[in-house]
């Protein structure tokens, strides 16, 4: 049993001009006709607007799709979690998502999950949180490193090309040596981890790359992983 993480830097079905391949190929590691597709919502406040464009998008795909609230009455979360396939978390802020999470007990609940082959996947928030660690902006004045759940050893960015603070501040904190390399993923793209290694990075957009980002020599490199192009 082989164990995914897709995690998206940004893009996907929360953006209007989406061709959601990106969502049809995570829905396609499941080998299933109709996999089940649960989505939280938690890193935005369960914001109803998201919820609904993740409706809207997945009754259209091939899929069983539901989420789980946190902020009205609540499901029961592991065995609504442990009947799944397939995982997506949304974008938003990450640390209050987590803060909720922990509270609740979703983290080990994920865990259990992840570790009998539900797929995990998600975009921004939804990316990061499967690391060690992350670059995040849930605080307004500047990017900081946010422990993470630890899925998968070693540090995340995500939206590296798509916000102006994002490749300065990588470079900045591997120069400082605040963390050896960088997981940085563009939108438009993704990186598919498979039992914690990097697989592939799935590009969804035209040329879209995720790079480690890491020292050599004093000097910054950024190697790109192999891409899948859809």
């Amino acid at each position: 049993m082989k164990k995914h993480i897709v995690a998206i830097g940004g893009g996907g079905f929360g953006k209007s001009n989406s061709s959601y391949s990106i969502e049809k190929y995570i829905l396609n590691l499941s080998e299933k006709k109709y996999p089940k597709i649960c989505f939280l919502p938690t890193a935005t406040g369960d914001s109803d607007t998201y919820i609904v464009r993740f409706y809207s998008i997945f009754t259209l795909l091939n899929c069983i799709p539901s989420h789980i609230e946190f902020f009205k009455r609540t499901t029961d979360i592991h065995n609504h979690i442990m009947n799944q396939d397939i995982v997506f978390v949304g974008g938003g802020n990450t640390k209050s998502m987590l803060a909720i999470w922990n509270d609740w007990g979703m983290s080990s609940m994920l865990n259990e999950a992840y570790n009998e082959g539900v797929i995990m996947s998600g975009v921004s928030a939804g990316a990061i949180c499967w690391f060690t660690s992350g670059i995040t902006d849930s605080w307004d004045n500047q990017l900081r490193i946010l422990p993470c759940l630890d899925f998968i050893k070693g540090t995340c960015c995500p939206h590296y090309d798509e916000e102006p603070s994002r490749i300065p501040y990588v470079k900045k904190i591997i120069m400082e040596k605040k963390i050896t390399s960088c997981i940085s993923i563009e939108g438009g793209s993704a990186i598919h981890f498979i039992d914690g290694e990097p697989f592939k990075n799935v590009s969804f957009k035209n040329n879209k790359n995720t790079y480690n980002v890491f020292l050599n020599n004093n000097d910054i490199v950024e190697s790109p992983y192999e891409k899948i192009q859809l």
